[in-house]
């Protein structure tokens, strides 16, 4: 399909995983040939035909890493990825020139702020490891924080072992206090979390945290009551990163692992770099900005119950594409 909104073709995708993927993604998320095909069909003809929608990507990766994150669930899809592509135009100071070689993404990558672990754990999941004390705040900003996070989520979710098999997130919280309340107002923090949970394509399976500031209780609290119940379940804190949950191999030598931090940090940023041109050519993808509403374009958590259909300068009968998305599939 030749469209003049494509950045990227409508390529034709084949299966290249193994085996167990396969059923994997069947049992888990509702995917067969079948119903890949049907979705790949209706996202582009939903994007092309939808005029809020200016510039994105056709080809399959892209598409597949939403469609396995909501479970197939089309109209779900469709309106995931347009508040995805509205964030990025609405907020381009933390979400566009997503650049692993701009200095300060560059000194986080190096101090260790995030990295993923290079070895997968025992049900081949990758591992994003957190020292969050290391961010600075006389040195760096919040939109700091937001860019470097998506640098490396946007990484690690372009692979589609990941996009299957999901993640597993621990974090070492020595070196925070109280000052770091001030990164973030509250609406931002709500916000962020809101957004985050409903937008970025990610399927999060176990998130470990350890070393936490006492007097951190209230905000950590706090955080967790801003996230669905579903996530909250898979939330584990921990006095010692001894006692955490988690193979101990994987982690860092200085953290009771086997291959040294540098050494990891190393391996990530060859892994992002590797990523650098595709993502950011991501920042052509574009929406017509005055065909939402404020709130939409905030991100505000009211504008996430509305569907997009509602905005402003959307006729009140189109659906752009969601005709046809709840029929009945054919199956293998």
């Amino acid at each position: 399909m030749k469209s003049t909104k494509a950045i990227t073709k409508a390529d034709e995708y084949r299966f290249t995983l193994s085996d167990e993927l396969r059923l994997l993604a069947k049992e888990e998320l509702r995917e067969t040939q079948a119903t890949r095909e049907h979705a790949l069909k209706m996202l582009r003809e939903w994007a092309d035909k939808n005029p809020r929608i200016n510039k994105i990507r056709m080809d399959a990766n892209f598409f597949l890493k939403f469609l396995r994150a909501k479970k197939f669930q089309i109209p779900v899809v469709q309106e995931n990825i347009e508040r995805y592509v509205l964030l990025k135009n609405a907020f381009e100071g933390a979400f566009k020139n997503l650049d692993c070689r701009l200095p300060k993404m560059a000194k986080l990558l190096d101090q260790g702020y995030m990295f993923a672990l290079p070895e997968r754990d025992r049900q081949g999941r990758r591992v994003i490891f957190y020292r969050p004390g290391v961010f600075d705040l006389r040195e760096y900003t919040n939109a700091d924080m937001l860019k470097v996070h998506g640098i490396c989520y946007e990484t690690l979710m372009a692979d589609e072992e990941n996009q299957i098999r999901g993640f597993i997130h621990a974090g070492v919280g020595t070196g925070i206090g109280l000052q770091y309340l001030t990164l973030f107002t509250i609406k931002e923090a709500v916000r962020i979390a809101k957004n985050g949970e409903k937008i970025l394509p990610m399927r999060h399976r176990e998130m470990y945290g350890c070393n936490i500031n006492p007097a951190m209780k209230m905000a950590v609290d706090f955080g967790m009551s801003l996230i669905s119940q579903k996530l909250r379940e898979r939330i584990r804190f921990y006095t010692d990163i001894k006692d955490i949950e988690l193979e101990k191999r994987l982690l860092p030598r200085e953290y009771g692992g086997e291959m040294p931090m540098a050494e990891m940090i190393r391996l990530w940023k060859g892994e992002i770099e590797a990523y650098r041109t595709r993502l950011l050519a991501d920042d052509e993808m574009s929406v017509n900005l005055a065909m939402y509403s404020d709130a939409a374009k905030e991100g505000s958590v009211g504008s996430l119950k509305e569907p997009l259909n509602g905005c402003t300068g959307a006729s009140d009968n189109s659906t752009y594409g969601l005709a046809g998305s709840f029929r009945k599939l054919e199956v293998d």
